[in-house]
């Protein structure tokens, strides 16, 4: 019996040992990568290429910001979570949104659209450095 309690009690330990570890890598996660700003696209469809500007405002997790390009101008939305983003926008309510999800690279970002589930494209973006 005694040997079976100390057996219980080895587990318990390394379970909590456990536990503190798993906190404490999720504490070290990636920060957010910085999209704030403004952004040249190279948008590729199989029917159609455009180089919108889309342009970001950033507060933790949450984007914001705007649309520029073929399609007209509309508000933008999002998500970045370290060098994963996901931004939408809708130019025309009846066709659905557009949608990007892509890694950002320092100043480079590139990835996927979803265009409603009627086309699909690629992406690829250059953050606009003032000099």
């Amino acid at each position: 019996m005694k040997r079976f309690n100390l057996v219980v009690m080895c587990l318990v330990v390394l379970g909590l040992v456990a536990s503190a570890t798993l906190v404490q890598a999720a504490k070290k996660s990636i920060p957010n990568a910085n999209v704030e700003g403004k952004w040249y696209f190279t948008v590729v469809t199989p029917t159609v290429t455009g180089n919108p500007v889309f342009t970001f405002k950033q507060d933790g997790n949450k984007l914001t910001g705007t649309y520029s390009g073929k399609l007209g101008e509309a508000d933008v939305t999002g998500t970045i979570k370290g060098n994963d983003i996901k931004f939408q926008f809708t130019t025309d309510p009846k066709a659905g949104p557009a949608i990007y999800t892509g890694k950002v690279d320092g100043n480079k970002m590139s990835g996927t659209i979803d265009f409603a589930g009627k086309a699909k494209g690629t992406f690829e973006g250059d953050k606009i450095i003032k000099k």
